[in-house]
This record gives C-alpha cells, sequence and structure tokens, in this order.
C-alpha cells in the first residue's frame, strides 16, 4: 500500500542477513574485526552480532559449500570505506579475507571472507549514508 506521500507501507521489516557457513565464530570474528560492532549471541552452531546499520547472523550448515565469484547467483555486502580502498582492502586481508581473482570495476574491491562469500568495499556512499 502507497501512503501520500509517495511511500510503500511495509509488508515486513529488515532484521539482518544470515551467512551461512561452517564456523560461526571463525565468521563473526572476522567480521567484528572488519566492520567493528557487538557480540548479540554466540552458540555452537550460531553466532550473531549487531555492526553499524545491521545484524549478521552466521549459521552452522552441514556440508557447507561457497558460492562461486563470479558465476553463481549471490547476495553480497558492499562496504564503504572512506577515500582509500586500497588500504580498506589490504586491511581486510590481513583480517583473513582474499582478494577475488575477478575484479569487474576499479571503483570496487571484491573479496571473499573466512567462509568464501563475497563482499565489496568501495569509496562510494550512497547520499543518505
Amino acid at each position: 500500500m502507497t501512503s501520500a506521500s509517495g511511500a510503500t507501507e511495509p509488508i515486513a521489516w529488515f532484521v539482518g542477513v544470515s551467512l551461512d557457513c561452517p564456523d560461526p565464530a571463525a565468521l563473526a570474528d572476522f567480521y567484528l574485526e572488519l566492520l567493528g560492532g557487538q557480540v548479540l549471541w554466540r552458540s555452537a552452531d550460531s553466532a550473531g552480532i549487531r555492526v553499524p546499520g545491521v545484524v549478521l547472523a552466521m549459521q552452522r550448515v552441514a556440508g557447507y559449500r561457497p558460492p562461486a565469484w563470479p558465476g553463481s547467483s549471490v547476495v553480497h555486502l558492499d562496504l564503504t570505506a572512506g577515500q582509500d580502498v586500497e588500504d580498506a582492502a589490504a586491511r581486510a586481508v590481513a583480517a583473513g579475507a582474499v582478494r577475488a581473482e575477478h575484479q569487474p570495476d576499479l571503483r570496487w574491491r571484491v573479496l571473499l571472507d573466512p567462509a568464501g562469500h563475497p563482499f565489496c568495499i568501495t569509496t562510494i556512499t550512497p547520499p543518505d549514508a
């Protein structure tokens, strides 16, 4: 339903992003180092962290296989890093990320987290961020 201002009324509310992985604690630690934030919970099968802007929930999946980049249809995270994308990418690699071979755009650096999920770091910031 659309209001008089043109905004649509939600059916549901966005609460977070879940990332399948073999080791939820390790992946949560990686994202805490990369993005800062707060641990919300940890268990043998899942971990949740609140980072600026969203909750990330890591969940253990038996037989987990990382997505293929590029190639498979994948939801990925876009992160802004101020003015120095190379420094941010290098720091992400030092924290445990791997630089993806395929880099489709000079304004972005595509990296893979320790579980193989692609994420992008850029200097582009949305106007209302």
